[in-house]
Formats: C-alpha cells, sequence, structure tokens
C-alpha cells in the first residue's frame, strides 16, 4: 500500500483539556518486528471523551501530548524487519490492532492473563509515562503479533468495534452464562449495545437494557439486541449515600416496569448484570437487581472509592466481578463481526468524520447528538476514503 512518498502525516494531538490540535508528524518506519499501517478508521470511546474533556481519564492526567484513539482498524503499507512469517502479514492486508502492549514476562503475562500487566502500554491511555499514542493518525507502527488479519468478510470500517467488543466478550466469559440467561445490561452506549447482541447471540432469554438516552434504547429495540428498555431519569451525578438513594429509587421503578413485569420472575433478580457505565449510582443498583446466587460483572471504569451495598449481596452469595479490558479475544471479536451472528451491528457505526475533523465528532460524542438532533452511536474518524466514505 503505497503512501505516494509522503515523509509527514496528520495526527490528532490531546494537549489538555479541551485542547485538541491537529498536528503534523513524521510518518514512522516499522522497526524490529513491527508493521506500518495506515490507520482507516477510529471509534471514539469514553475515555477518549474523557481525555479530550479534562485531560485526564479518572487518576489517569496527561503529562505529555497524547495522540488519542485506540479502537481501530487500517491496512498495512509497510513490514519490518524480522516479523514472524507465521504471523502471515503483507503488504495491502486490512487488519485490526490490538492496542495494548504487556511485558510478557510478569506473573500476569505468563498465565495468560495479561490486561492485568502491571507494566501494560496502552495507546492513547496516561496511565503510564511516556505515554503510548493511539491510533488517530494517518500512519502508524505496531508489533507484528498483536496485528490481526481481518476475515475476508469483514468491512474494513467495523474493524474498529474489534476492541469494545473485546470487552464485552471478556466480559461474557467472566461471567459463564449459559443458553436462557435473564440478563440486564446497565449503560447502552458501544459496550453496552455488543452485550446486548452477544448475550442475544448466546440464547439469553431476557436482555433488558437501561439508559437515560430514549435514543440509545430505541436503537437496542430496533437491532432486536434487547427485549425490553427502561429509560432513566437524568439528574445530578452524586456520589455516596446520595447515589445509593437514586440506586434505590431506579431499582424500584425498574422492578415495576413493562421491562420486567411482562417477564414472571424477573423482579426477583436477573442471572447476570452487566454494569457498563461506571456511575456510581448504576454500580450500586447493580448488585440490587442480581438474583440469588447470581453475578454482577463491573465493566465500566468508575470512582476510584465508591459505596457499594454489598452486604446483601454477600448473604445472598452473588459474585461481583471487576472486568479489566480483555486477553485472549481479538480473534474472536473479530470472527463474531464477520459472521452475522451479532445482527446489523454495522448500524452502531452512526456517523463517519475525516482525521482533520476530529473535534466535531468529539463535540458531538460530548452531546449525544449531531448538529441534526441525530443520535450518536459510535463516531468513527480517520482517512475515509480507505473505507470508501
Amino acid at each position: 500500500m503505497s503512501l505516494n512518498g509522503k515523509t509527514s502525516q496528520v495526527a490528532v494531538v490531546c494537549h489538555g483539556g479541551n485542547d485538541l490540535r491537529n498536528e503534523d508528524r513524521e510518518i514512522p518506519q516499522p522497526k524490529d518486528g513491527e508493521v506500518q499501517i495506515q490507520v482507516a478508521v477510529t471509534g471514539l470511546c469514553g475515555s477518549d471523551l474523557h481525555y479530550y474533556l479534562h485531560g485526564a481519564n479518572g487518576i489517569f492526567k496527561i503529562r505529555e501530548p497524547l495522540v488519542l484513539g485506540h479502537e481501530a482498524g487500517g491496512i498495512i503499507s509497510g513490514i519490518g524487519p524480522n516479523v514472524n512469517e507465521d504471523f502471515g502479514l503483507k503488504v495491502g492486508d486490512k487488519v485490526a490492532m490490538e492496542v495494548g502492549v504487556s511485558c510478557k514476562s510478569c506473573k500476569s503475562c505468563r498465565k495468560g492473563r495479561y490486561n492485568l500487566c502491571k507494566n501494560m502500554r496502552f495507546a492513547s491511555s496516561a496511565k503510564t509515562f511516556p505515554h503510548l499514542d493511539g491510533t488517530l493518525r494517518e500512519v502508524m507502527t505496531w508489533p507484528a503479533e498483536l496485528v490481526y488479519k481481518l476475515p475476508p468478510s469483514l468491512d474494513l470500517a467495523l474493524a474498529a468495534l474489534a476492541e469494545p467488543l473485546s470487552v464485552v466478550l471478556h466480559a461474557w466469559r467472566r461471567a459463564a452464562l449459559q443458553p436462557g440467561a435473564k440478563v440486564l445490561i446497565i449503560g447502552a452506549g458501544a459496550v453496552g449495545l455488543l452485550a446486548c447482541a452477544l448475550a442475544r447471540a448466546s440464547g439469553a432469554t431476557s436482555v433488558v437494557a437501561v439508559d437515560i438516552e430514549q435514543g440509545k434504547l430505541d436503537f437496542a429495540a430496533k437491532q432486536e439486541w434487547a427485549t425490553g428498555t427502561f429509560c432513566l431519569p437524568k439528574g445530578p451525578r452524586v456520589s455516596g449515600l446520595e447515589a445509593l438513594e437514586v440506586a434505590e429509587n431506579s431499582w424500584k421503578a425498574l422492578k415495576e416496569s413493562q421491562a420486567i413485569q411482562s417477564v414472571e420472575g424477573l423482579e426477583d433478580g436477573f442471572d447476570a448484570v452487566f454494569e457498563c457505565t461506571g456511575v456510581e449510582s448504576c454500580m450500586q443498583m447493580a448488585p440490587m437487581a442480581a438474583a440469588i446466587g447470581t453475578k454482577v460483572l463491573f465493566v465500566g471504569m468508575g470512582t476510584k472509592v465508591l459505596s457499594l451495598p454489598c452486604g446483601p449481596s454477600l448473604l445472598s452469595e452473588v459474585d461481583l466481578i471487576g472486568v479489566f479490558r480483555y486477553a485472549n479475544t481479538y480473534p474472536d471479536a473479530l470472527g463474531l463481526l464477520a459472521s452475522g451472528k451479532l445482527g446489523n451491528v454495522g448500524a452502531m457505526a452512526s456517523h463517519y468524520y475525516p482525521l482533520e475533523n476530529a473535534q466535531e465528532a468529539f463535540e458531538d460524542l460530548k452531546r449525544g447528538k449531531d448538529k441534526n438532533g441525530k443520535t450518536v452511536i459510535k463516531p468513527m474518524v480517520g482517512t475515509l476514503s480507505l473505507v470508501g466514505k
């Protein structure tokens, strides 16, 4: 894939809260064991938005200019020296990039749980310093062992969904559910929607989605990923006992809703609750909604210190399970996306923006709607000519 002699590229760089700049950067050449990739699209997610708005994602603050983005697909444009031939990669291949680089030698890595690697360097994350730049740029280099060729039937534009789907796959494996399960998904962003899709594809008979945006719930219902939906009222973000009161009121309202009352026995709780927001009151509601002897999966990243009503959960043997990123998921995620078993996941890519208009994409994501009032599900940013847009 020729770069036509280009030596510089556009990169979208975050310098701090509300300080996003399009900068000229040198096009990197692949080093030992690396490939060079023309980035086609990057899907924006909640962590990108936090960096854009606040210059930080939770406790991880930007300490130097950082290229954002980590949900991406592209086309190989160069092969560095000593790339393992067994990877089967060549120039022109359409690929997805797994964007966490682990140390391979710590205890977690040796156990295969490399998502827990203490030395993990994750693209577009300020957790480690120096930071590792993300994918909102025209060209990047990446370790070949973390680059996966797309199945022939998978649209390149949808390769960016492999990253959030990997989070969902990791959570689903930790839940170890059987067909026929009744599942609650709290949060209908991209991860929550993919959790709904995977639950239905895996044989869940009841999938109830909860969010504060009716447009996202309508989308989940239209795709037949949710058998029931419930829109929580919007309110100020609170913590501690105030959040607990909100959680109790939210669970009471949800129990009395048609989404639960229409399914016999569902008012007693779900077989699994996937909390995908990280909002304290939602994290507190999650254990309340779990049936005796079941599981809560905390997928959303919440505050460092929060009050969880876990006393009743412990007495009821409800397992509270943390979910951090993913491990050993990418080939399966790409296979699922290509299989059609998840339904029309392409509809999640609701908006496309050229790289130069990344700030507009972030503003639309912040509002949850574009300037015409259409609900933003997953904004895709990149060199759109590579995906025919």
